[in-house]
């Protein structure tokens, strides 16, 4: 029977969502988690990969086992056994060819941007000192959408086969002290969130314009893309699938 679980955590402890030889991974503690629970070597399946520090507010992932599992009974476990920074919030059932990483339609991530020093969002958002116009990040947010190759913005030496991706929203909105930049697409090259908000902030301090934003998308090259905002800011939020994935029972 496979099992999707829905979980969130907090990325500042982790060396990212996936497996390390040698550092600790969230992927490694809920397969602990899993496998001291169930008695049994317990694998799973991610949505994604997040990077070392990076937070989810939503991420999910798959198992296999031979059980028909008290859903409820184990969610209550999982919380009681992990630590305080990774929390389960549901696990159903699904059809047994459902997966989480290839059956996601969509997923969003948040960048939340500091205006102002505060004591209390300092591991939860990247303080910006200088002034940024935000219209003018907003016009070069919507330029995003007429592109769909987005190697500028991947980080170099990956074994990706392809990058494009299909962004379907990418906006920044004032939240009291705060600037958040959301972006949703079907999938997301490694670094590519972090180098685009980067780049973004660039346009808002007035270091580049919307054509050489047009430029650098074209040029394919990430040397001439902006720098990449530290990891603490960024929130995996959201991930879409169809209902269908959801067993019939």
């Amino acid at each position: 029977m496979r099992y999707f679980i829905e979980l969130s955590y907090h990325g500042k402890a982790y060396h990212g969502w996936q497996n390390q030889p040698n550092a600790i991974s969230v992927q490694e503690v809920v397969e602990k988690a899993l496998s001291t629970l169930l008695g049994e070597k317990i694998d799973i399946v991610a949505a994604g990969r997040t990077d070392a520090g990076v937070h989810a507010l939503q991420m999910f992932v798959h198992f296999d086992i031979d059980l028909s599992l008290n859903a409820e009974v184990l969610t209550y476990k999982l919380n009681a056994f992990l630590p305080q920074d990774i929390a389960v919030h549901d696990i159903f059932e699904v059809k047994p060819e459902a997966h989480a990483r290839f059956d996601a339609t969509s997923r969003t991530y948040l960048y939340r941007l500091g205006l102002k020093k505060n004591a209390f969002n300092f591991d939860y958002a990247y303080l910006m000192k200088k002034p940024l116009r935000l219209h003018l990040m907003n016009e070069a947010a919507k330029v995003l959408l007429g592109h769909q190759d987005f190697q500028c913005f991947s980080k170099t030496n990956t074994d990706v086969k392809t990058y494009y991706c299909d962004i379907m929203q990418a906006e920044w909105k004032q939240i009291d002290d705060e600037l958040h930049f959301t972006i949703k697409a079907d999938r997301f090259l490694r670094n590519m969130v972090r180098a685009i908000v980067g780049t973004l902030i660039n346009v808002g301090l007035g270091k580049i314009t919307i054509d050489d934003l047009q430029a650098i998308i074209q040029s394919r090259d990430r040397s001439e893309a902006g720098y990449s905002v530290p990891a603490h800011g960024l929130y995996l939020i959201y991930i879409d699938y169809p209902e269908s994935i959801k067993h019939d029972r």
